[in-house]
């Protein structure tokens, strides 16, 4: 069940506390849209299946399987998706539903203040537990090396209740980081038994098109709920680069607050690199694929 790091990360920076991981991707031999300047085209898109949720929870009770985990590109809806399976299994007839709780693979919205930027809806998670959420200020470090031992203490905590576990995010080093036991060259302390062993993958699947309209539609939304003002604010206390360290929303947007990018032009960077990023996102689920991982991608 083991994977080590150094067959997945071809680059492996320790500064301290903070680790950089790069993945090779072929991102820059894909041929642009002509009509979307900046959007990289989606390769042909997997066939979608029809889960049956009590069989889900019956196979977490018997003990075959340790943790669902749902994950998809930006604007993919695997979040709603997260939480709807969560209330279908435990608010099933059926005797076999069981209680589940929600732990985040979101690799920003550990930053407490980072809401708007990151689409830290909490509203959308109702009455469903979540965790790794909020963990630590805005402008601090955070890497894959702390998210391990905070998710390690997360799932043993939701698991020791007897609730399923749901591991719900994008970012798709975190999820491997947790879901095939990465190894570091610094020992964190935890061994394999720490981490799940027999993961269900369920990927979010949304055509290109629709992608690309959710991406551009949520941005407006974003603006006008007031994502400028959110890193403005983020600005009094935070230093610009460490804001432009997270990249696309607080990146584009602390560079049009410091004039050096124009309304406009932020808006079509920022979009262009929000639908590149989905794109990339895809790249690593399909790469997850071909090492002989099993998606069941559903359309949320």
């Amino acid at each position: 069940m083991d994977c080590k790091v150094n067959k997945k990360i071809l680059h492996f920076v320790q500064n301290d506390k903070m680790c950089i991981f790069a993945r090779m991707n072929k991102l820059n031999r894909t041929q642009l849209l002509p009509d979307r300047p900046g959007i990289p085209p989606m390769a042909k898109m997997p066939e979608p299946e029809t889960l049956d949720v009590p069989a889900l929870a019956e196979a977490y009770r018997l003990g075959e399987i340790d943790l669902i985990c749902v994950l998809g590109p930006t604007a993919s809806g695997k979040t709603r998706y997260a939480v709807n399976l969560a209330q279908r299994m435990q608010g099933a007839s059926d005797p076999r539903a069981l209680p589940a709780e929600i732990l985040s693979a979101d690799s920003r919205q550990v930053y407490r203040g980072m809401d708007i930027g990151t689409g830290k809806d909490l509203r959308e998670y109702g009455e469903v537990p979540y965790h790794l959420i909020d963990l630590v200020p805005a402008g601090s470090k955070y890497n894959i090396y702390q998210y391990q031992k905070d998710f390690a203490a997360a799932y043993a905590d939701v698991r020791s209740r007897g609730t399923v576990p749901i591991l719900c995010g994008g970012s798709g080093l975190y999820i491997e980081a947790v879901t095939r036991a990465y190894k570091f060259e610094k020992e964190n302390g935890l061994s394999a038994a720490a981490l799940p062993q027999k993961v269900y993958y369920i990927g979010t699947l949304v055509s290109r098109e629709e992608r690309v309209a959710r991406i551009d539609r949520r941005l407006e939304e974003r603006l006008q709920e007031g994502l400028i003002e959110e890193v403005k604010g983020l600005l009094e206390t935070v230093p610009a680069p460490n804001l432009i360290y997270y990249g696309l929303e607080y990146k584009f947007v602390t560079l049009y607050i410091l004039g050096e990018l124009s309304y406009e032009d932020m808006v079509v960077a920022l979009g262009n690199a929000i639908h590149q990023f989905a794109k990339r996102q895809m790249t690593w689920f399909r790469g997850m694929e071909r090492d002989g991982i099993t998606i069941h991608w559903v359309r949320p």
